[in-house]
């Protein structure tokens, strides 16, 4: 990167779903920049330990916030932490999904899904997003899925709301990119992370490590509204979402969702 991203964007980062895996791996990124970081998860006890570490390796400022991201109020409740920090830079990185049929799950686990990866992104970028415009800087993140160009039987909640993930940010982009704030949404496929390998017996091809990703994503800023972590991930996108008929690419997908859920019961 020509400048860090603390040059860039400010004093102060936010991971939304911080609390492992990912998350961990762009708080980790992101201190190593010589930012400070909010954490942001439910849960304090896997929260404290990460702030402990990044401290200690880092020497970096942590904050911890405790808040469910499928709460209407959890933008108020880390906005109303953070008010006396100048938010430079945000990674909106925390998902919910379920695996099945959909008409399997109930409305209730449908309606935490798009909580949590439609609205919660959402709300984030009403509340934080205008102060980086009034200071004509900032960054931010939204992950998102390979899945979201497509659609993906036995995912369906979570391809559908990753479309809108995808969409929102690339839309953002263009907006916000003349007034001084990058915007780039993330489309990642298998990632080795702890809730990945309690499901998963194997690797499929592309699988990649955390920090490869927060790595190449946040190298992304700057230069363009999407970015396709890992070659392998690049031909599927191509592939899956361009170049076979739709007809296809659904059943094979359909094959591999089926795949997993057999090998991981």
């Amino acid at each position: 990167m020509a400048r860090n991203l603390r040059d860039r964007y400010g004093p102060w980062a936010l991971v939304a779903g911080a609390s492992e895996g990912l998350g961990a791996a762009f708080a980790h990124r992101l201190a190593r920049e010589g930012l400070h970081v909010v954490l942001v998860a439910r849960r304090s006890e896997v929260l404290e330990p990460l702030a402990a570490t990044l401290r200690a390796d880092h020497g970096t400022d942590v904050l911890t916030v405790v808040a469910d991201l499928a709460a209407p109020t959890a933008a108020d409740t880390v906005a109303a932490a953070v008010a006396d920090r100048e938010l430079g830079l945000v990674v909106y990185n925390a998902a919910a999904s379920f695996q099945g049929p959909f008409l399997s799950r109930t409305p209730a686990e449908t309606l935490r899904v798009i909580d949590v990866n439609v609205r919660g992104p959402a709300l984030f970028a009403h509340r934080f997003l205008p102060p980086m415009v009034a200071r004509g800087r900032g960054g931010w993140v939204f992950m998102s899925s390979l899945v979201g160009a497509t659609g993906a039987p036995g995912l369906a909640s979570y391809a559908a709301s990753k479309a809108f993930t995808t969409a929102l940010g690339q839309a953002l982009w263009s907006e916000l990119r003349p007034r001084g704030v990058d915007v780039v949404v993330s489309c990642a496929g298998a990632i080795r992370t702890p809730n990945y390998l309690r499901i998963a017996r194997k690797d499929p091809p592309g699988t990649l490590e955390p920090s490869n990703v927060a790595e190449t994503t946040l190298a992304a800023l700057g230069r363009g509204p999407l970015v396709v972590p890992g070659f392998v991930n690049q031909l599927a996108l191509a592939v899956m979402g361009r170049l076979l008929p739709r007809r296809l690419a659904l059943a094979v997908l359909e094959r591999s969702t089926t795949d997993a859920l057999t090998e991981a019961t």
